[in-house]
């Protein structure tokens, strides 16, 4: 019987945490007997109660979450492109740093052209940064292009043009934090990290604590859960990394979660309340129209449109609150986004 997308990108996952912990005695067999993941699961999930005092999670009720949510994920995954199997290190780290705060359909296209263009950092390494801000195009943010320039080049130099499998390795990189490192450890090498992005705390915050929504920060006892709830086996650690991710994009989400599809539906805290309503402060979308960030982008999108230097009369044309331009402009050369060459302005050469 042919494979799921969902267990395609989930083998994808095992198979490459093999390659590399091949290399290692401490290797731990794939074949690994699923009562031994079971039962490295339910003595985390002891810990969890130990720490999470009247909350609504249980020992049995736990360990059934995480098996299910692994089921559910192996037939009904996205197949994106960056979890399958031939996807490098590189690419997975690629696609990280395109999706901070960018939906996944933003995505895909530019970061199939990236790696078409660029399909190591020594190749991305070699280019000016102008180049990967041009073909960073509207995906936002651009100071990400930067970043991700600057990583390759240090990648190239430092790492023999590798990207680092160990924490701190990754932590000098430019642009990438905490969460970045587990990201890529989890989903390249197959490590056991807690990857605790919005979806995967927004399944934590139902399914556990009864919330509509997690706290701005995450607190202590949201840590502990999912410190606990990550299966001890590595491989298996990032397969719930993406199960619960997953979960949490296509059916527990932010607006108009599908708790009838739901495969812990009869598990989940904050269904069994009744989906009482969100009364922590108020959650507001980030404005764009008319902000800074706005010009910003219009600013780029016409250095982006040419080869050629820009002069003030064209960027003039773009938007016409005269102070929010320049102060815009100012801010893209503070960070790196924009040369002054004379009269005229360019992207980093």
């Amino acid at each position: 019987m042919a494979l799921s997308l969902g267990s395609m990108a989930l083998a994808g996952l095992e198979a490459r945490r093999l390659t590399h912990e091949a290399r290692s005695a401490a290797n731990i067999a794939a074949s690994e007997a699923s009562d031994q993941a079971q039962q490295a699961e339910q003595s985390s999930v002891t810990r969890v109660l130990e720490a999470v005092k009247g909350e609504e999670l249980q020992l049995g009720k736990a360990t059934t979450v995480v098996r299910q949510i692994l089921n559910w994920c192996d037939d009904h995954a996205r197949d994106l492109p960056w979890r399958r199997l031939d996807a490098t290190p590189w690419a997975i780290m690629v696609s990280e740093f395109m999706l901070q705060q960018t939906p996944v359909e933003r995505v895909r296209g530019p970061w199939r052209a990236w790696l078409e263009r660029w399909p190591t950092p020594a190749s991305l390494a070699a280019a000016p940064p102008g180049d990967a801000v041009r073909a960073w195009g509207r995906l936002g943010y651009p100071r990400r292009a930067l970043r991700l320039h600057q990583a390759a080049r240090m990648i190239t130099d430092d790492f023999d043009g590798q990207v680092p499998e160990d924490r701190d390795s990754l932590l000098r990189l430019p642009g990438v934090g905490s969460y970045t490192a587990a990201a890529i450890r989890s989903f390249a090498y197959g490590r056991r990290e807690i990857v605790l992005d919005t979806n995967v705390r927004r399944v934590l915050a139902r399914v556990a604590f009864g919330v509509a929504f997690p706290a701005s920060a995450a607190a202590i006892q949201e840590r502990v859960v999912a410190e606990q709830l990550a299966p001890r086996q590595p491989g298996r650690a990032a397969r719930w990394a993406v199960a619960s991710m997953e979960l949490g994009a296509l059916v527990c989400r932010a607006r108009n979660p599908l708790c009838d599809a739901c495969p812990v539906a009869d598990l989940c805290a904050w269904r069994q309340a009744g989906n009482p309503s969100w009364v922590g402060a108020p959650r507001r979308g980030q404005a764009y129209a008319g902000t800074d960030r706005q010009c910003r982008g219009a600013l780029l999108a016409v250095l982006r449109s040419g080869p050629d230097p820009v002069e003030d009369h064209q960027l003039a044309a773009t938007w016409q609150d005269v102070a929010q331009r320049k102060r815009a402009l100012a801010s893209l050369v503070e960070d790196g986004l924009v040369v002054a060459t004379g009269s005229t302005w360019s992207l980093p050469s």
